[in-house]
């Protein structure tokens, strides 16, 4: 993950309260969920997140259902972006360590370097279950800028869904 990728201190710091604040989901929020899931799989993937996870990625998804309501594979590319962030098994306050220790540019190592690989890490297993490239690339690439086979309009959306309150990031050249 690259150094801009963190985030504003602000950012982290409003992260740091919604991951505290966190609720589970309702019925209703979870069959909304399980009206874009493809599989059983899916399923349990994105239920072995933490609740806060689950909870920002269902608000993401969330606001491209509002946005693009026809468009369900950028609502699956936000509902799966952070599936790999549950691999390093870290808790509030050591993600929150890791990303400041991160911005202030240390090195990690161990499961604090699996918390900033989780695109990646999500991104492999996605692809595993046969996700749309979307869904894959957006996982991997969310912290990175946006890849060739993401359009610059649905990058815009998803970053959108994915920090509401943060104007887009200026979007270096494609990669991959």
């Amino acid at each position: 993950m690259r150094g801009r990728a963190i985030g504003s201190w602000w950012h982290l710091a409003r992260r740091f309260f919604e991951v505290a604040t966190a609720r589970r989901l309702n019925e209703p929020e979870r069959s909304e969920i399980a009206s874009w899931l493809s599989s059983a799989e899916e399923s349990t993937l994105f239920y072995n997140q933490p609740i806060a996870d689950q909870r920002h990625a269902y608000r993401a998804a969330n606001r491209i259902h509002g946005l693009v309501p026809g468009r369900v594979d950028l609502i699956r590319a936000a509902l799966f972006h952070d599936v790999g962030k549950r691999h390093s098994g870290l808790g509030i306050l050591r993600r929150s360590i890791a990303s400041a220790l991160t911005k202030l540019g240390f090195p990690l190592r161990g499961k604090n370097a699996a918390y900033l690989d989780h695109g990646r890490l999500g991104a492999i297993e996605l692809e595993t279950l046969g996700c749309e490239s979307v869904v894959v690339d957006f996982a991997r690439s969310h912290h990175d800028g946006r890849p060739n086979a993401i359009s610059v309009d649905d990058w815009r959306l998803l970053e959108k869904a994915d920090h509401p309150g943060k104007p887009p990031h200026p979007q270096p050249p494609a990669i991959r």
